[in-house]
């Protein structure tokens, strides 16, 4: 059955390693995880099942950008998928979810942020569900790269839609990660697939180039790749945006056409950017880790890495994208230490200060059985980023103190496009005057409405109406559909019940202070990892397959600057004017006359000021406009830990 199903619909005489008892398990109804490397064909492992499944497949993923070449691949195969996304149009969004609710469209791409919005979820709860397909599914684990708060809510979202089956796919887990995936969607461990991470065709080499030297070594190993002949197809990967704009303006100059790509551009460029490269009028794209995910593209030849990349997970995800039609390819590495304190800011940055964890956990204890909070706005008062402050919410949700019940915008407003006389006479009885309580409960300025629900509930009272939230929703979304309304939503508001009043704060802050100390110094112990396997005397492809363990790679693959005998030893960035000669006092007072006079009770304590310092930014620098005072990113060129050091020092004295 599925045999025929790959050949009839899919054009293919066989399955790639790993697929067939993927898909068995999906069609004999068992849930399964599938660990393939990137390009190895995961997505085959629900695309094909969907086909036999009785009802809809639902598609998770972190970025809607993985969707794109999934959908035009079902569409050249004539199966029915599609994606929602806030980028569509009212019209757009109408017709998909038409199609899912009349049973024409098998798959649906959603990213996992979607089912954070309540109208969707009131959609999506009519509708049945054969198979929920978690993308990146890496992402729900704590100790695994990526991590993503959002995605541990998708075990309580399946049982919600009362979805039967789960399927997981990933280019990048170890073995922790797996157990931890396996454990919270309840896969047996016979239905896991792995078909491991050595990769024959690609060509492994890490360079040790200095900083001030890389441009031109880049120049000298692109040249004979990009001009003569057919240009190959060539990714550059850097780590931040200006990297990107200025490497590219460097490599046009020397007669090399190069092309940036990052999240600073808009949608538009970056899909006119990707289409290029897709078509190959662009040979070679320089760019931050934005690109690259979910490209179909099985003929790039060469993937540089001009920074270092964050973890050995994403350079193995990063050099996955190489060579994916099996033919050899290159991936090079331009290695040296100067870009560490970069990357070990990104870490430094994401880990909440104890006063931040405080204000979190006072909120909550003020907020009585029922805490509502806007992250944004929370985020702010406790400068916590939005990030990590989900992780503290999840952790706050495995202690038990809270539980999530639901989130909802807590503004909506709408438009018309009928008289309010019209929208009323198409309803009889109950249901005209429930249609007039909405009306009666909205405000009017010229032609927006903004609906109260607080007044929408006491009117339902009084007048013996089911005015339930849901109701509520569900009656404007058909308004939209029906084309009566132009309906906007903002200021998302996640609802929390507290399960537990006796909660002692110091202690608890201080535990949780604990865990994002460790998750901090795991995170630095996974990039000096990273450092050691391309500083390794022994085979780069095995030892990138033992961090996996995956041990079926050979000893010596023979095809990696180790193997050929070229040890790395990476030069250390230059060395900057000892610290010590640094004025701390002028440095910071600008910095602490803004913080002051900001009056929001945030102490001037050592990691604020170093974050400060470094450049790195948080949501209070925001409102106090703090990147552009002097200082401000005057000491990005040391090491955190020093920093802060001198400063605890510098507050102490």
């Amino acid at each position: 059955m599925i045999q025929q199903t790959l050949q009839d619909v899919f054009g293919y005489q066989d399955f790639r390693p790993g697929q067939r008892p993927v898909i068995e398990a999906i069609v004999a109804g068992r849930s399964a995880a599938a660990i393939f490397p990137t390009g190895s064909g995961k997505s085959l492992c629900y695309q094909l099942p969907a086909l036999h499944l009785p009802y809809l497949a639902l598609v998770i993923s972190p970025l809607l950008a993985l969707m794109q070449d999934q959908l035009a691949f079902l569409s050249r195969h004539g199966i029915p998928a599609a994606s929602l996304d806030s980028g569509q149009s009212r019209e757009e969004s109408t017709a998909v979810m038409e199609g899912v609710k009349r049973g024409d469209i098998r798959i649906l791409m959603v990213s996992v942020e979607r089912l954070k919005n309540e109208r969707f979820r009131a959609f999506i709860q009519r509708v049945p569900i054969s198979l929920m397909v978690v993308d990146e599914a890496h992402c729900i684990s704590e100790w695994g790269h990526n991590f993503r708060p959002d995605y541990l809510k998708l075990p309580d979202y399946r049982r919600d839609f009362a979805i039967p089956q789960v399927l997981l796919l990933t280019a990048t887990a170890t073995q922790r990660v797996i157990d931890d995936m396996r454990t919270r969607f309840d896969i047996a461990a016979e239905d896991v697939t792995s078909t491991g991470f050595y990769r024959p065709n690609l060509d492994l080499e890490v360079a040790p180039v200095p900083a001030a030297e890389r441009p031109r070594r880049l120049v000298e190993w692109l040249r004979p790749r990009v001009e003569h002949g057919i240009p190959q197809p060539t990714i550059v990967y850097v780590t931040l945006q200006q990297t990107a704009e200025r490497l590219a303006a460097y490599l046009a100059k020397t007669g090399l056409p190069a092309t940036a790509y990052h999240a600073g551009l808009n949608g538009e460029r970056r899909e006119a950017i990707q289409r290029d490269f897709m078509a190959g009028h662009t040979p070679c794209i320089v760019a931050t880790i934005a690109f690259g995910m979910g490209i179909d593209k099985a003929d790039i030849r060469n993937l540089v890495h001009f920074d270092l990349p964050k973890s050995i997970e994403n350079y193995s995800q990063e050099i996955g994208r190489a060579g994916r039609d099996g033919r050899p390819s290159k991936c090079l590495m331009l290695a040296g230490r100067d870009h560490l304190e970069v990357l070990e800011n990104f870490v430094y940055g994401d880990t909440p200060e104890h006063h931040g964890i405080r204000r979190v956990i006072d909120d909550l204890r003020a907020a009585g059985r029922q805490w509502e909070l806007m992250l944004n706005t929370l985020s702010r008062h406790s400068n916590i980023r939005p990030l990590p402050l989900k992780t503290l919410l999840v952790q706050l949700e495995l202690r038990r103190l809270i539980a999530p019940r639901y989130s909802y915008f807590a503004d909506y407003r709408f438009r018309l496009e009928v008289e309010p006389e019209a929208l009323i006479n198409h309803f009889q009885g109950e249901r005209r005057a429930f249609v007039q309580a909405i009306l009666d409960a909205s405000s009017r300025a010229r032609t927006w409405y903004s609906l109260d629900f607080a007044a929408l509930e006491a009117l339902g009272g009084e007048r013996g109406l089911d005015t339930r939230r849901s109701r509520v929703i569900t009656a404007l979304d058909y308004f939209v559909e029906k084309g009566w309304m132009v309906l906007e939503s903002k200021q998302m508001t996640e609802v929390y019940e507290v399960l537990s009043a006796g909660i002692d704060p110091e202690s608890l802050t201080d535990e949780l202070f604990a865990y994002f100390r460790d998750k901090e110094q795991a995170e630095i112990d996974r990039l000096h990892a990273m450092l050691s396997l391309f500083e390794s005397e022994s085979c780069l492809s095995r030892r990138l397959a033992d961090w996996f363990g995956d041990t079926r790679a050979p000893e010596h693959c023979g095809h990696c600057s180790a193997c050929r005998g070229e040890v790395a030893h990476l030069p250390p960035a230059e060395p900057a004017t000892p610290l010590a000669t640094q004025d701390i006092d002028a440095l910071c007072a600008p910095f602490l006359q803004r913080l002051s006079e900001a009056g929001e009770g945030h102490p001037a304590t050592a990691d604020l000021l170093t974050r400060f310092l470094c450049g790195i930014t948080t949501p209070l620098f925001t409102p106090m406009k703090a990147r552009k005072l002097p200082g401000f990113a005057a000491l990005e060129g040391y090491p955190y830990v020093e920093v802060r050091q001198r400063l605890a020092e510098h507050l102490a004295g």
